[in-house]
């Protein structure tokens, strides 16, 4: 093991989770209520994946601005960065329970004025409103598990968080799927999302205030009463004497720093301890985003679109099992993140999230050079006036084809006896799509028929699973772990805006990316970011498994040494870390 740790970290296993939680089901109540708020951060990551087809059908301004369609996914995304913000103020003021409670109420009333949009514009502010909520949800529920979680079943049980992101966006999928032929289609798969938010608000009003929380803020026989649910009775004091430690240590701290927002801000940034867990909070969470996940969450149908496969419901089905692998993934970190450690699974986890996004790259850049070519006289045959216009100035080049036609935003009707066969080239309207579907043909308008576009499928599946037991849930886990009490709040506040500022970047920039650097070179591109952020993990992320919030502080206090797999027992604590 790693890498600076005053006392080495229990062997804990996925076993050992469910056992302690079978004997103590109480422990497991807490951590599904609170994980809803995952649920509803996964559910929404999802759905506009599949109702932004639809939105399209709907709204013709919305079908021909490719910044409206990044702009009505991104949006969720500009209200997180302010959620995450309010939400690391509002865990210190109000608590971790009342400020998931706020978010339940603001996620409901985004998904209900999504539904009723009767235009563009309306959907984006109900986008905002769900933002808000999932930021605050999306930091303060894994540190709501962290805080009424044994130590050493915290990884697996944090975990839980990140099975349900993942299992919202499979359900989010199977929703999109259940309301293809609905009247209203995007409707209800946008409406529907305010239901588990209401579940989570009634659960949470009969569910306790975190143990920690409440100790902070003096009450103290409260916190004792929760912890006696938690822990075994001859460890319940020596939680209390723990707890006792830290808040009068930070109480101390802030005689000298002060209490308020901006003071803990400047105190964050001036702690050796604080600022050497922002690195590693910080480093991970733009991590997470920077890989390109939330492309494949947000576009997965668009992308598989690119693949060569023109039909919606097809593409919600493929999208369906890369979802499918990602709740698979989140089950596998929760067995075995404690036994393994956050850092090591991120590394291994980023390796192979490398090798995907550049294999990836390859294959669509082979598909894009294999693609079917326009025959002129197929073309003529729809009639002059339906031809899109850059064919008619540039069909004497040779290598004008299928690609060279979507980018000049028209389509491609394909061949009705073979795809790949040379198709017509075409103007993108309903008219147009009506005729060539008329013929029993298939009209192409994002992405052109392919050989190989199964390939780009599995890859992405293989990106899936290399992504989602490491970097999807241990980045969450790091951070529920990193910060002294005293700073958990803002500290976690700091790292999720970082999270959803990099989330927004590459929301908002994809389809423009995939346009101007094709969709090849945009997971070239999210290879070379995230080689980079792999070196940036290995220098500046401490492993945490299996230690007491207090040995996590000491740890920061003495330096960690980077190893990528262990150091030895002497070493640890001696190596340098970052000032």
């Amino acid at each position: 093991m790693v890498e600076g740790g005053p006392v080495k970290a229990d062997k804990t296993e996925f076993t050992e989770c469910w056992k302690i939680s079978s004997k103590n089901p109480y422990i497991m109540k807490l951590a599904f209520a609170a994980g809803i708020g995952g649920l509803l951060f996964g559910y929404d990551t999802g759905v506009i994946s599949g109702a932004l087809l639809y939105i399209k059908e709907d709204f013709e301004e919305v079908d021909k601005s490719t910044f409206l369609q990044e702009l009505i996914v991104s949006t969720c995304v500009a209200g997180a960065i302010i959620g995450a913000a309010l939400g690391g103020y509002a865990n210190d003021r109000i608590g971790r329970r009342k400020t998931i409670m706020v978010a339940d109420v603001l996620f409901f009333l985004g998904s209900i004025i999504m539904a009723i949009a009767p235009v563009p514009a309306v959907i984006i502010i109900g986008r905002v409103l769900v933002g808000l909520g999932v930021g605050m949800a999306s930091m303060t529920a894994p540190l709501y598990i962290s805080e009424a979680s044994p130590a050493k079943i915290r990884g697996a049980m944090v975990s839980t968080n990140g099975l349900l992101i993942t299992g919202g966006q499979f359900l989010s999928y199977l929703i999109n799927l259940a309301f293809t032929k609905a009247p209203g289609t995007w409707r209800w798969m946008l409406g529907v999302a305010g239901l588990p938010a209401l579940i989570q608000f009634m659960l949470m009003w009969s569910l306790p205030e975190s143990p920690r929380w409440l100790y902070r803020e003096n009450h103290v026989h409260e916190a004792k009463e929760i912890l006696e649910k938690l822990y075994p009775e001859e460890e319940v004091e020596r939680e209390i004497q723990a707890l006792r430690e830290s808040v009068e240590s930070e109480r101390e701290m802030e005689e000298s720093i002060g209490k308020d927002m901006y003071s803990k801000l400047k105190g964050a940034f001036t702690d050796k301890v604080v600022r050497r867990g922002l690195y590693a909070g910080i480093t991970v969470q733009v991590a997470q985003q920077f890989v390109g996940i939330n492309t494949v969450m947000y576009y997965s149908p668009t992308i598989v679109q690119f693949a060569g496969f023109a039909s919606k419901s097809v593409a919600l089905a493929l999208s369906l099992i890369t979802s499918g692998l990602n709740a698979v993934g989140s089950i596998i970190s929760m067995m075995v993140v404690d036994k393994y450690g956050r850092r090591r699974l991120m590394i291994i986890s980023m390796i192979g999230i490398i090798s995907c996004l550049i294999v990836l790259a390859i294959v669509f850049r082979q598909a894009s050079l294999g693609a079917p070519g326009i025959d002129f006289v197929d073309t003529k045959h729809f009639g002059s006036n339906v031809t899109c216009p850059s064919y008619l100035e540039n069909f004497h080049k040779p290598k004008w084809g299928c690609t060279q036609c979507l980018k000049a935003e028209c389509a491609f009707c394909a061949n009705a006896a073979d795809k790949i066969k040379p198709g017509a080239c075409l103007i993108d309207d309903k008219a147009m799509r009506d005729e060539c579907k008329a013929e029993h043909r298939v009209l192409y308008e994002e992405g052109c028929p392919s050989k190989i576009g199964f390939l780009a499928v599995l890859l992405l599946g293989l990106y899936i699973i290399s992504y989602s037991p490491g970097m999807g849930t241990a980045p969450w886990i790091v951070n529920s772990e990193i910060y002294p009490l005293r700073y958990r709040g803002v500290g976690g506040g700091i790292a999720a805006v970082a999270n959803w500022t990099s989330n927004l970047l590459v929301s908002l920039t994809f389809l423009t990316m995939t346009q101007t650097l094709t969709v090849a070179g945009a997971f070239l591109m999210f290879a070379a970011i995230s080689f980079i952020m792999l070196v940036a993990i290995f220098f500046f992320v401490p492993e945490t498994k299996g230690l007491q919030f207090e040995e996590v502080e000491k740890l920061l206090r003495d330096g960690f040494k980077p190893g990528f797999i262990k150091a030895k027992a002497g070493d640890q604590g001696k190596g340098k870390a970052p000032a």
